[in-house]
């Protein structure tokens, strides 16, 4: 690390982009918070802007009248990590935190995300899409085993998201996943250990291990205490923390991300790891899975 602390001279005035329209809009509030705080702790101008639409000549005009110099983006979900505050940024002429446009839109998308991550010789879980227009005509089939994971595609922190054991349960579960997007995902369920990896300065960092009480890493899980311990690093083989390290950094790299992001992944019982998503604006208060990992490395 730099030891020199960079100086309010080289950002000018940083906006720090919270909140937003998105069903994660609590958490963004807490991570932006954070970011303020430790800004500021450094020395820093800087200022909280509350987005609270999604109309974009409303918040580019928001963003255009608080005479910002650059925004640090903490923005979690649709509106946020879609590529659409960034095209509005970019708009404004204003650098930002995070990943572009185009990257932003590709990861929000687990659709478009997993499509590159096969292309690009890395493992994920089966997966069948339902469209919300032909739901109700045509039968679904998974054509794997259950039980199956059933959520909406561009959406995060696990809102709308179930695990089916019996076949009975399934529309029931694409139901609340429709309720979020117009198209559902069925995947195959992987069974083993939940682990990520955050990367910074576009470099991997140390493997955490999720270990939750609930069935799977819910909301509730991943917001409120008690239901969930974090192993910092992960108790994995060398060999084994080192591949998860390049899938990592190969999801990120292969989708254009930038700066920074966090990648979520399953390992099964025979060893083999599975992608899940990239998050790129992952949570960013102290208790947060990218900052845990910093941490680890010696980076407050």
């Amino acid at each position: 690390m730099n030891s020199q602390l960079p100086t309010e001279k080289q950002f000018g005035k940083i906006g720090v982009l919270m909140g937003g329209p998105s069903t994660e809009r609590e958490i963004s509030l807490k991570s932006g918070k954070a970011v303020l705080q430790s800004l500021k702790s450094l020395g820093l101008e800087a200022l909280a802007i509350d987005i609270t639409t999604g109309d974009h000549g409303q918040t580019r005009e928001l963003i255009r009248s608080a005479g910002i110099d650059c925004a640090f983006v903490v923005l979690h979900g649709r509106f946020g990590e879609d590529g659409q505050i960034q095209s509005i940024l970019e708009s404004l002429k204003l650098p930002y935190t995070g990943s572009g446009v185009k990257a932003s839109q590709t990861a929000m998308d687990k659709i478009s995300a997993k499509n590159i991550f096969r292309q690009n010789g890395l493992e994920v879980p089966a997966q069948v899409i339902i469209e919300k227009r032909s739901f109700r005509k045509d039968p679904v089939k998974a054509g794997f085993g259950l039980p199956w994971v059933i959520k909406p595609p561009t959406h995060g922190s696990s809102i709308g998201m179930s695990i089916v054991d019996k076949p009975e349960n399934l529309v029931a579960a694409i139901d609340i996943a429709l309720g979020f997007d117009d198209r559902a995902l069925i995947e195959e369920y992987i069974q083993g250990r939940e682990l990520t990896v955050g990367i910074l300065e576009n470099q991997p960092l140390c493997v955490i291990e999720i270990v939750t009480k609930k069935r799977f890493f819910d909301f509730e899980a991943k917001y409120q205490n008690g239901f969930t311990d974090y192993i910092v690093p992960a108790q994995l083989q060398e060999s084994l923390s080192r591949k998860a390290q390049e899938i990592a950094l190969k999801a990120h790299s292969c989708l254009g991300c930038f700066g920074f992001s966090r990648v979520d992944m399953m390992l099964d019982r025979k060893s083999r790891l599975y992608l899940l998503e990239v998050n790129t604006i992952p949570g960013l208060t102290s208790t947060s899975l990218l900052p845990k990992a910093a941490r680890f490395k010696g980076i407050e």
